[in-house]
């Protein structure tokens, strides 16, 4: 059998080319003459920035940027091949992997140290910048990421905001004549995995501002700042971005950039999926096996097992998801070419001890798969 492997990376486990290591390991202890083709793939989250270079043969570039909760963290940039092409994936600066649970706070977390990879990228001189827009800590609408480009945001007193989605609220004026004139030149394309709006109940701060630590009533907040940051984008920008498809991702990151950088937002997966050649690597396959940390209703939006699918298909090639929990909404994907779904973990644990034994399930998970295919042949 040739069969594909081609998962995203388990958020605060494994990285998508351990998960794609971990299932073949276990497929081989029971199909030892198998061909398992790992193709590590992402969404425009986590593992878009590996994905990329690794495909094009690029250069990473370190830098020392303001993480999230203005603490300085390394991050990096990857120089795709050929020089041209710059890849930032706001996770390493603005992530929430950088931030412990405990600490989690959306109202005061910034995008600032994406906006600081840009101008490192910038000094390469390049002519394009690929963002990748997933896996943030931050709600604050990509201010911190303009702050950081030379955008002054001022309040009624003409000081600058301090970080944070909460401060919007407080935004009286936008001011882009400091902007880096360098931005002008530059083609920027956001890769984006949902196409949620800036606001509202399916936006930015309601629907992913929870698991950045927002209560309902920094939600509430937090939706009213974005909703008053949208009003004025449109007042001194003229950009109307508020219920554009995708301005919502990474907590209103997508609208930062269609409204300060004209970027184009197209799905993450396709962008990954074209540089790793996918489609050609399918070709004479008998199976194809996708996974993500988490699969539920979200997953048909745009995240990596549904397109990774959605390419399969073409094909006419059975797909079978791994999942390290399952959300109840999930019959959804079912809908966009998954085939059957089966999640990795036994019965009920602790959250953290799902993720110790990561590896571990999936191995298990990818051995018991490859039992019932024998049963089945």
């Amino acid at each position: 059998m040739k069969i594909v492997i081609a998962p995203d990376s388990f958020k605060e486990c494994l990285t998508a080319a351990k998960v794609a290591q971990a299932i073949a390991t276990g497929l081989q202890q029971v199909l030892p003459d198998a061909e398992c083709i790992k193709v590590p793939v992402a969404d425009g989250g986590e593992g878009t920035l590996q994905s990329l270079v690794d495909a094009t043969g690029g250069t990473l570039m370190d830098v020392a940027v303001t993480g999230p909760m203005g603490e300085t963290v390394q991050a990096c940039f990857g120089l795709l091949g050929g020089g041209a092409t710059a890849v930032i994936e706001m996770a390493g600066a603005s992530g929430i992997e950088l931030v412990s649970g405990d600490q989690r706070n959306p109202m005061v977390s910034t995008t600032r140290g994406t906006g600081e990879l840009i101008l490192s990228a910038l000094d390469q001189g390049i002519k394009r910048i690929i963002v990748g827009i997933g896996g943030s800590a931050t709600n604050d609408g990509g201010a911190g990421m303009m702050q950081a480009l030379g955008v002054k945001l001022l309040d009624a007193d003409g000081r600058e905001l301090p970080r944070g989605g909460a401060a919007l609220s407080r935004l009286c004026r936008i001011d882009t004549g400091s902007m880096d004139r360098r931005l002008q030149t530059i083609e920027f394309i956001a890769a984006c995995d949902v196409n949620n709006p800036l606001t509202g109940a399916n936006g930015a701060s309601a629907v992913f501002g929870p698991q950045k630590g927002a209560t309902p009533e920094m939600v509430e907040q937090l939706d009213q700042a974005l909703t008053h940051y949208a009003s004025i984008l449109h007042r001194d920008l003229g950009k109307d971005v508020g219920q554009q498809p995708g301005a919502g991702a990474a907590g209103g990151m997508g609208a930062a950039l269609l409204a300060f950088l004209d970027a184009e937002l197209k799905p993450g997966i396709d962008i990954v999926m074209d540089a790793v050649g996918l489609a050609e690597k399918l070709i004479g396959a008998d199976l194809v096996i996708t996974g993500e940390g988490r699969i539920d209703g979200q997953t048909a939006q745009g995240k990596t097992p549904v397109g990774v699918a959605r390419i399969a298909k073409q094909f006419n090639l059975p797909v079978i998801a791994l999942a390290g929990s399952v959300g109840s909404d999930v019959d959804a994907v079912y809908d966009c070419g998954i085939d059957a779904l089966l999640p990795i973990v036994h019965g009920a644990v602790p959250l953290s001890e799902a993720l110790a034994k990561g590896e571990e399930n999936l191995i298990r998970a990818a051995r018991n798969l490859a039992s019932a295919l024998i049963l089945l042949r």
